[in-house]
């Protein structure tokens, strides 16, 4: 795709949604949210044939006052996409796994 004339890419719709940050023995350096499943769903539809390795998307994701560009990932199982939360943001937020925490992720198509 092309980008916009400001350079970035062109973005997608928007979800925003209220979850708790969790983390998994396995990979305790890693952070995540779980976007919520019907959102998941939309997500999915709307990407189907867009996205890449691991099935990631890429997203732009707004918290409090942190922006910042990522991608998320279907998550095994459960059908959700999962969204990492680096340290950085974290810090900067005064969140950590446990909190809840109000996110908004656009598609970058």
């Amino acid at each position: 795709m092309s980008p916009d004339s400001d350079g970035r890419l062109p973005t997608g719709p928007t979800f925003t949604f209220t979850t708790t940050l969790w983390n998994t023995e396995s990979m305790n350096a890693w952070v995540f949210v779980s976007l919520p499943q019907d959102q998941s769903a939309d997500i999915r539809d709307l990407t189907d044939g867009l996205r890449t390795g691991f099935g990631s998307q890429r997203v732009r994701v707004a918290l409090n006052g942190s922006r910042w560009e990522t991608s998320i990932f279907p998550e095994s199982g459960s059908g959700r996409f999962v969204l990492p939360v680096k340290k950085a943001i974290r810090t900067a937020e005064g969140i950590d796994v446990g909190d809840s925490a109000t996110f908004t992720v656009e598609l970058v198509l």
